[in-house]
This record gives C-alpha cells, structure tokens and sequence, in this order.
C-alpha cells in the first residue's frame, strides 16, 4: 500500500497543477497532477507535504487544513489513501524557478496555476466539479475512485 499527499493550492479559479517529465521518453506525460507524492517510511503527513513542494517548487509550504481523504485505485485494486492539503501562501508559487529545486528540472516539464476543467487532469472527478477550496470546513473521506497521478 502506497500513501500519498497533494497540495491544493488555489489561485481564483485555478489550481497549481505539475506536468511531469516521462523518463523513459525524456518528453512530458499528456496529463498534469496536483503537487505531491508518495510518503517515505516512517515519514509524517506534513513532513511529506512540505518535502514534495519544495522539491517540486522550491518554495516552502503553509500548510492548512487537510480537505479530503481519497482511497484511490489502480485498474480496480484500491492502492491506499491519499491525502490533500490546503496550502495557504498561494501568491509564493506565482514565479517558480525550477533551477532552484532539488528535483524540478529533472522531474517537471510544467507547472503553472491552471484551470483544472481546461486540461487532462489526472484528479478524482468529485474535485473537478465542486470548488475545493471554499465549498468545505472539514475534512471529507471519498471511499470510491478512480487512481490518479
């Protein structure tokens, strides 16, 4: 089972949104994803958050409040939770320099606010269609879903 943590980090009616690099082709994957990832052993929630970002984008996270708990599958199999988190300091990922992250160049062929309804996203449906942000004073458990990301 792999847990893993996203940041939602909204921007209007955009979403901080990451394309990353395929290593096997050196190109770009089709689709984009929230900033996040996989937690190491032993690693906490936040710790997991706040190294995501900054290796994704350099630039330290204001975590707030956990939004959604996702049991997320892979081809029918469930493959463990996935966490998102509301990160407050939105006007701090307007300019990212991927030269200044550990893994940015390497992993991240794009990352920019986007309109999440405007692009292939790899996200749940139910954070498609609802506002993620604002609609939600605690945290929701979605028990059914696709595998994203």
């Amino acid at each position: 089972m792999k847990i893993r943590v996203r940041a939602i980090i909204k921007r209007g009616n955009t979403l901080l949104l990451v394309r990353h690099r395929n290593p096997e082709t050196g190109g770009s994957y089709n689709t984009w994803s929230l900033p996040g990832g996989g937690i190491d052993d032993g690693e906490m929630l936040l710790d997991a958050l706040t190294r995501e970002i900054m290796e994704e984008t350099g630039i330290q996270p204001k975590i707030g409040k956990l939004l959604y708990i996702y049991q997320y599958t892979l081809d029918g199999v469930y493959q463990g939770p996935e966490f998102f988190f509301n990160v407050e300091n939105t006007n701090d990922y307007l300019n990212i320099d991927l030269t200044k992250t550990t893994h940015g160049i390497d992993e991240i062929a794009e990352i920019g606010f986007y309109d999440p309804r405007e692009l292939d996203i790899v996200l749940p449906e139910f954070l498609k269609n609802i506002d993620v942000i604002d609609a939600h004073n605690s945290p929701q458990l979605v028990i059914k879903g696709e595998y994203y990301g």
